[in-house]
């Protein structure tokens, strides 16, 4: 039987999953059979495993971490929201339907659960260590009844819980304080330790509010974790965008990426905010997109949704004026399919309309269907022009992710028109020579010299979970860590 250990923090965004992933590359470094679990996530990103499964993205990062490949028993329950409190319930990674919160925590949450144990069995049996993320916090009283992911994992197997607090966004004492005064006996007397997260200055001037925490709490603090600027390691959600641009004002080639409501996969554009000739932004209104040489439209969870939002809000007709322009415009996947002449939606899969207009900047029609696809794809032999520039490759690796059924599109992957791209393969800007490929177009369209492909993107991120290791392991109390985790035997 492995053993376990717990993050769980006062609320959302806290960095229990930067935290999962250290521990899971510190503990794999020690020569431990380690993996990842969270139960149930929430999030637009997602990820499809090897054999045509949707998992959460953060249990993919996390996997890295580990050096497994990405397993769904690392995230048996995943919810995609789709708008007006509805969100697309994914059990093992296939979608059984679309359920409204109230469905979903009052009718179904329970019965999820037994997939999520059922998932825990079989990494109970393969690895000797689980780091367990939990969601939100432990002590949303209105949530707690049904909760899955929290308290009832922990005590469904004694687990020892790690409480976080986000010092960076100020009242983390209070947090944690109250958190533990929320839950009842049982669940607090799991709580082994309390660790700060993302702290700024200096960590001697903190001593007084750790001596307050542990007299007060009768926690003890294992350490005060932080603040770790471009980290380079995937975020589970959008609220982290903000954090993604990367302003370079010298750069030569600034992209905007399109922010919209339903936005998914935004993990799609790292590697690009990694260049050094990229600016990159994240751009929610049409007045962002001046003076920019590549706008990116992004995947979506309800494409036709977000299509209207371009629409009212003015992007669209941005868009299409830049694009008519000459400037470089892709699309992947959803935004993939905004590009073309018509979205059609017979099953009223994704709203009441039976169609409406794309973007008319490829000469492509979109119908959705029941069927979800999901599977992983690699593409040989890839060779076409983009502004004027010819671009091969071979061995592209992705994965899809789409309900939709593009006409005209056949076997190929990629659609280029002059200027405008669009494929449906998320993942496809990881690939070194491709993405610097795309990027030279660019360059050559504006009278710039190509740069030679000198970046090892998947290295790096390698790279970015040792130094998350490191850094956490220097300011964590790991031997206390340990001997907390070798009780939950």
């Amino acid at each position: 039987m492995a053993n376990y250990i717990m993050l769980q923090g006062t609320s959302s965004h806290v960095g229990k999953s930067i935290l999962t992933a250290a521990l899971c590359r510190i503990l794999y470094q020690e020569g431990r059979r380690v993996t990842p679990f969270k139960a149930q996530n929430m999030a637009l990103n997602s990820y499809v495993t090897a054999d045509g499964l949707e998992m959460g993205r953060a249990q993919v990062a996390q996997a890295e971490a580990a050096r497994l490949a990405p397993n769904v028993d690392m995230n048996p329950v995943l919810l995609k929201p789709t708008g007006n409190s509805t969100s697309q319930v994914i059990i093992n990674g296939r979608p059984i339907g679309n359920m409204s919160a109230k469905e979903y925590h009052q009718g179904y949450s329970l019965k999820a659960f037994d997939a999520v144990k059922a998932a825990l069995k079989r990494l109970d049996s393969d690895f000797d260590t689980i780091v367990i993320e939990g969601a939100g916090s432990p002590a949303e009283v209105n949530l707690k009844a049904n909760d899955i992911v929290n308290m009832r994992v922990a005590k469904y197997l004694n687990a020892p819980v790690l409480l976080v607090a986000d010092i960076d966004r100020g009242g983390s004492l209070a947090a944690l304080v109250g958190t533990l005064e929320l839950l009842d006996d049982d669940e607090r007397d799991l709580v082994k330790g309390l660790v700060i997260n993302k702290f700024r200055g200096d960590v001697s001037l903190f001593t007084p509010a750790i001596d307050f925490l542990e007299n007060k709490t009768g926690k003890p603090v294992l350490g005060v974790v932080p603040f770790i600027d471009k980290l380079g390691i995937d975020d589970e959600d959008s609220v982290s965008l903000d954090d993604k641009v990367n302003l370079n004002t010298t750069a030569a080639v600034k992209v905007a990426v399109v922010r919209t409501p339903k936005m998914s996969n935004f993990t799609d554009f790292d590697s690009l905010a990694g260049e050094q000739d990229v600016s990159l932004t994240y751009a929610g209104r049409a007045e962002e997109l001046e003076a920019v040489d590549l706008v990116v439209l992004s995947g979506s969870k309800n494409t036709i949704d977000d299509l209207m939002y371009l629409k009212s809000s003015g992007i669209a007709s941005r868009v299409r004026t830049l694009a008519l322009g000459g400037t470089a415009v892709i699309g992947i996947c959803g935004g993939f399919q905004m590009l073309g002449s018509k979205i059609a939606d017979p099953l009223h899969i994704e709203s009441t309309n039976d169609e409406v207009d794309g973007l008319g900047l490829l000469p492509l029609t979109t119908t959705f269907a029941a069927e979800k696809y999901t599977r992983q794809v690699t593409l040989d032999k890839i060779d076409f022009t983009f502004l004027g520039t010819r671009v091969i490759a071979d061995n592209l690796s992705g994965y899809e992710i789409h309900s939709g059924v593009t006409g005209g599109l056949g076997d190929e992957k990629i659609v280029a028109a002059d200027n405008v791209l669009g494929t449906y393969v998320h993942g496809i800007f990881d690939n070194d020579s491709f993405r610097r490929q795309i990027l030279n177009a660019v360059r050559l369209r504006k009278g710039l010299k190509a740069l030679p492909n000198t970046r090892n993107y998947l290295a790096e991120k390698q790279q970015s979970y040792d130094r998350l290791a490191q850094i956490v392991c220097e300011n964590l109390n790991m031997t206390l860590l340990k001997a907390i985790m070798e009780c939950s035997d």
